[in-house]
């Protein structure tokens, strides 16, 4: 049997991620505190790519998939939205989201939250690619992986979409103010 076939009968057995999908429980590690007391911009991204690594491997590209198929995932565009600071000692959850795919891509949105309370920390959108190791190219996922991927993108259109989706980076529009204090 062939490194592809035992990938694949592998999958069979595998559950689909759930809609959304629910990360571990993580812990903020203390160096990732900065000088302003609270956690540092660039963790919030290692984080939220852990929760994207536990989801991939119930997709099946996760290392195994790297190892056997000589495929992985790169990430082609981020935004970040930091909503509220998240402190030492805050344990957090994070949700995916998998909002798209297409032969060769997948859009996520993820949304990173006091495990406890439950209020929201931060939200970040992705694009990521399908990669080909031996040529390191884009590459089209294999036909089993893309049917799981397709799967659960219909699991999740079937759950209300959270706020954020399709946010852009950009100044606030200032209104401008006619005489006598109307707004145009």
């Amino acid at each position: 049997m062939t490194s592809d076939a035992a990938a694949e009968d592998r999958l069979k057995d595998m559950p689909l991620p759930p809609a959304p999908f629910l990360s571990s429980v993580m812990q903020i590690e203390p160096q990732w505190i900065d000088y302003n007391g609270h956690l540092n911009m660039a963790y919030y991204n290692v984080m939220m790519d852990r929760a994207i690594d536990e989801m991939w491997l119930q997709l099946g590209i996760g290392p195994a998939y790297m190892k056997e198929r000589h495929c992985s995932t790169f990430t082609a565009e981020c935004h970040v939205q930091y909503v509220r600071e998240i402190h030492l000692g805050d344990p957090v959850q994070i949700s995916v989201y998998l909002l798209d795919t297409d032969e060769k891509r997948l859009h996520t949105f993820e949304q990173l939250r006091h495990a406890t309370e439950g209020w929201l920390s931060a939200t970040s959108e992705n694009m990521t690619l399908h990669v080909n190791m031996n040529e390191r190219k884009v590459a089209p996922f294999p036909p089993d992986i893309h049917a799981r991927i397709r799967a659960a993108v219909s699991a999740h259109a079937a759950i209300p979409r959270p706020e954020g989706i399709g946010r852009k980076v950009t100044m606030p529009r200032k209104i401008a103010m006619r005489s006598g204090g109307d707004a145009p």
